[in-house]
């Protein structure tokens, strides 16, 4: 099946060269000449422009877009310019489901279908395949099955039998109707939020298990620490990391991630811990607030994230500025 792809980041190239793998014809385009030419080397169709891009599809023309949210929209309508009635448009972004609902309305008035496609595996992908949350009409979904198939890493992959479900077992999922595969990695990622941060809190507790063998000062700046006696523990990290990814019951793939890393460099020296955040975790929260629906952990991983950026800095200091006033309290360095 031929698709054309246009956006050639990380997700995006690995996926063409998995799709080429599955023995699918992709024509491919990208403002960076150079991530064309890589993946022509590779047996891809290049364009050097939109119009060209566009022209060698052949009809119905299947367009996907692994594009910045933040531009999505505006591409879709060049790209909708240059199609005709019953040319499919596919968003495999990170957008905001909202958009992909308004999208489908205005598109379907011109005779175009839009699917949305949520997309997890990261850099893996490739290799491991991509877990798919789709939206979008009937016919264009049943359309672009060989493609979901394709990209999706199939059956074995997963953890647990999947049962009467479809193709979910197999790495994909026709969610509904467009912006209900947005809604769904939408939500997705703001577990992702909160799983991550479970992981980076119990680590950084495993980490503080030795304070009682640490020097603290004695002043009104500096918490006691009443029972120094436990917690006097010399926590290996990475070892912890990687007993917990045999048997346990938080294993999981981000875990496998983590003990990597821990491995590679257990101080994670070469990490600043600015974590930043694309939007799925705030929009994740909206719709729990709009639903009445309490997300207590999503949010305070969220704002977490939000405090890593240095958000925090202003309040943080006026905290210390009412300490001093009040009390006199003069700001201890950083250790």
């Amino acid at each position: 099946m031929q698709i054309g792809m246009m956006g050639l980041g990380r997700m995006g190239a690995n996926m063409v060269r998995r799709l080429m793998r599955g023995g699918h014809e992709c024509v491919v385009y990208d403002i960076n000449p150079a991530s064309v030419a890589d993946l022509v080397k590779d047996g891809a169709v290049g364009a050097a422009a939109l119009e060209e891009f566009i022209g060698k599809l052949a009809r119905p023309r299947t367009v996907w877009l692994m594009l910045p949210a933040a531009i999505t929209n505006r591409v879709v309508e060049q790209v909708a310019a240059l199609l005709e009635p019953g040319d499919i448009i596919v968003d495999g972004g990170n957008s905001h489901y909202h958009d992909a609902v308004d999208q489908a309305v205005r598109l379907q008035a011109r005779g175009l279908s839009f699917v949305d496609v949520g997309t997890s595996g990261g850099v893996w992908g490739l290799e491991r395949g991509y877990c798919l949350m789709i939206g979008g009409p009937d016919a264009a979904v049943k359309h672009l099955e060989p493609i979901f198939a394709t990209l999706a890493p199939g059956a074995g992959a997963g953890s647990a039998e999947g049962g009467d479900l479809g193709t979910a077992p197999l790495g994909y999922l026709h969610c509904g109707p467009s912006g209900a595969g947005h809604f769904v990695k939408m939500v997705h990622n703001g577990i992702e939020y909160g799983v991550m941060a479970a992981y980076a809190e119990g680590m950084n507790i495993l980490k503080q298990a030795n304070a009682g063998s640490e020097h603290r000062d004695a002043d009104a700046e500096t918490s006691p620490l009443a029972q120094p006696q436990y917690y006097r523990f010399d926590i290996d990290l990475p070892a912890v990391a990687e007993v917990w990814r045999h048997g346990s019951v938080i294993g999981s793939w981000l875990l496998d991630l983590t003990a990597g890393a821990l491995k590679a460099d257990p101080a994670l020296a070469q990490f600043g811990g600015r974590v930043s955040d694309s939007g799925e975790g705030r929009w994740t929260l909206k719709a729990a607030i709009d639903t009445g629906v309490p997300a207590p952990v999503l949010s305070s991983a969220l704002f977490s994230r939000l405090t890593s950026q240095g958000e925090s800095e202003f309040a943080d200091k006026l905290l210390s500025a009412m300490r001093y006033a009040f009390g006199g309290h003069v700001e201890k360095p950083k250790a």
